[in-house]
């Protein structure tokens, strides 16, 4: 199975609740927080909704 990094690049101050709780979620936290996920369809839909937050990378 593949994995893939996400990083987040922006801060998480005055978005969306429902937004903030994916990323702690997925473990970003602090800008240039990042984490090792697994490439399944849970990761992809959190992804999906932060896109804008994040960076995503093959790991």
């Amino acid at each position: 199975m593949a994995n893939m990094k996400i990083t987040l690049v922006k801060s998480l101050n005055g978005r969306n609740k429902t937004h903030i709780a994916t990323a702690n979620s997925l473990g970003l936290r602090k800008i240039g927080d990042a984490t090792v996920q697994p490439d399944n369809a849970q990761t992809r839909g959190k992804v999906d909704q932060i896109s804008y937050l994040i960076k995503v990378e093959e790991a």
